[in-house]
């Protein structure tokens, strides 16, 4: 094992097939609690990807992967009808105030890369993007104009700017095309990147470009070691929907794209559904494994149910720590205004903290080391009536302390639910073998 300074190599699978311990190895090993050599071969057969731009110099590395604690993407950007980009910096503050891994700026309006440079000076968690999105406003071109060399420019200037990973819709070639015009959905395509390529594709005669020219995107993301996050552009949006031909149809060709990218050093991503009912979840994700040889499997939701707009944060954090304890690695946020708005600041605070909720339960149930730590510190301080030390180790400390003191309890040992009623403060008097006295207190 060598341990280099002087950056011999272009990427971190190729380090980690090189036997080369690279600083963001080490701060990954460190933040794991995980030994160096287990880390580095897990980077170097592709089960752990560490997304980590040479342009990114601000950011604070994170694995995502085998055995590793389950990580979370916050989605935020403008669009042409919110074009309020100090909004949308408020909310990357509020992702790092939650310690979110990963924020995806998704902006499709205008010129984005301004914003996009002062984020990545600014956040120390991973940057995704989806270059799909920024192409029209970025090449000033209206769709059906666009070549496949124009959408390789976006791919390198997302590059050049320090982005760690790219969301690449890949897979939907002709064949995957096929299987989804046999699946009959209800609701057809509905990624957003998908459905732009799924038009161009049919307007212009021709093959997905980043399919068709792949090579080509592995060698601008090589070169600044991006990893590719390969996206699914023919998730399910509702649950009847999932599981089908289409879906799995694009699965087995990102396991082949997967295998591509590693033979070029490039690391990699598999992003998931999408919608789906509970009972399918954990067959899905023991599939993507099987498919895409145990890649790093990023999964929106899944929501497990479609009747919930405005608390689609719940439907999708019950179904992302399903999905996350079943393997899937990597979560992507939902807010309670998805399917109605662009989330503001509070939906933002609402979403990272559920998913937050599902990576941690998720965490305890594939037991990784030390993550029921804080659980047990919890306990003890609920045991103590420990107020402070509560919200300390609360996920949403503030927000415990607001409920907790708009209705504060004449003693501080307890809380107005209970009052003299408190378990642990009745246990805790006859343990110590005090008299329990509750008409008189009142």
């Amino acid at each position: 094992m060598k341990n280099c300074r002087t950056r011999n190599y272009k990427t971190q699978m190729e380090a980690a097939k090189k036997g080369i311990v690279t600083p963001e190895m080490e701060t990954v090993a460190d933040k794991e609690n995980m030994d160096i050599s287990r880390l580095m071969e897990l980077v170097a057969c592709g089960q752990v990807a560490i997304p980590a731009n040479i342009n990114h110099k601000s950011l604070s590395p994170e694995g995502v992967g085998t055995g590793l604690k389950t990580k979370i993407n916050v989605n935020l950007g403008v669009s042409g009808d919110c074009r309020d980009y100090t909004m949308e910096m408020q909310k990357v503050d509020m992702a790092l105030k939650f310690g979110a891994e990963a924020i995806m700026d998704l902006s499709n309006y205008g010129k984005t890369n301004t914003f996009r440079r002062q984020l990545l000076e600014k956040s120390t968690a991973m940057i995704g993007t989806v270059p799909m999105y920024d192409a029209i406003g970025y090449l000033e071109k209206d769709l059906m104009e666009i070549t496949p060399q124009d959408f390789m420019r976006v791919v390198r200037a997302h590059a050049e700017e320090g982005v760690d990973f790219m969301t690449i819709h890949a897979g939907i070639n002709r064949r995957a095309v096929e299987a989804f015009r046999r699946s009959g959905r209800k609701m057809n395509i509905v990624s957003r990147g998908g459905s732009l390529l799924f038009a161009w594709m049919e307007m212009t005669g021709n093959e997905n470009p980043f399919f068709e020219f792949y090579d080509d995107v592995l060698e601008i993301l090589r070169e600044y070691d991006v990893t590719i996050s390969l996206g699914d552009a023919l998730r399910p949006g509702c649950i009847s929907d999932s599981t089908d031909a289409g879906q799995i149809g694009e699965l087995i060709e990102l396991g082949h794209l997967t295998k591509r990218a590693w033979e070029k050093d490039v690391q990699v991503i598999v992003e998931g559904p999408g919608h789906m009912a509970l009972n399918e979840i954990a067959a899905n994700m023991a599939l993507q494994k099987r498919l895409c040889h145990n890649a790093p499997f990023y999964v929106l939701g899944p929501l497990v149910t479609d009747i919930a707009p405005g608390y689609d944060h719940i439907t999708s954090a019950i179904g992302g720590a399903i999905a996350a304890a079943s393997g899937a690695d990597f979560l992507c946020y939902v807010t309670p205004a998805e399917h109605l708005r662009l989330p503001d600041i509070n939906d933002v605070r609402e979403g990272i903290v559920a998913s937050k909720i599902a990576a941690h339960a998720a965490d305890i149930a594939k037991g990784i080391p030390n993550a029921r730590d804080i659980d047990d510190r919890m306990a003890e301080a609920r045991n103590d009536v420990d107020w402070d030390r509560m919200f300390d180790l609360a996920i949403d400390g503030e927000k415990a302390r607001d409920y907790f003191e708009s209705m504060p309890p004449e003693d501080k040992h307890t809380c107005s639910m209970c009052g003299k009623m408190c378990a642990m403060r009745t246990t805790k008097m006859i343990l110590e073998g005090k008299k329990v006295e509750l008409y008189a207190a009142q």
